[in-house]
């Protein structure tokens, strides 16, 4: 379900789609969460809060890794915990994350790993 253009959920057929080719353009966050993770859950609206400040300047894919093939990327990018958030430019992982964080270290996480940010 697309919640904006620059908040949206993922799977593991769209993810190359919405995370790796946009991901040439501007900054893309992917949020590794599991409905059963109370950090997910407190997290989910600073991060919400931090990209809407960011004014499409980077986009933010959830992954909700308990559906379907979704826990095959969980592995991929061997994401040990969740929440779990990567960054990611150029179609590779730059930076990542775990745990609930506050919206001051989520900024300054963003700005401070990414290349593409003007």
């Amino acid at each position: 379900m697309t919640k904006s253009q620059h908040l949206y959920d993922i799977n593991l057929d769209d993810f190359e789609s919405k995370v790796l080719e946009p991901s040439h353009k501007h900054p893309v966050l992917v949020d590794f969460w599991a409905d059963w993770c109370s950090p997910c859950i407190f997290i989910a609206p600073i991060l919400a809060k931090v990209i809407e400040e960011f004014e499409g300047a980077v986009s933010l894919a959830k992954i909700e890794v308990d559906e379907g093939e979704n826990m095959k990327l969980a592995g991929k990018y061997q994401v040990r915990g969740f929440p779990t958030i990567i960054l990611f430019e150029n179609g590779k992982e730059v930076a990542r994350f775990s745990s609930a964080r506050s919206q001051s270290y989520i900024e300054e996480f963003i700005e401070t790993n990414s290349t593409l940010l003007s």
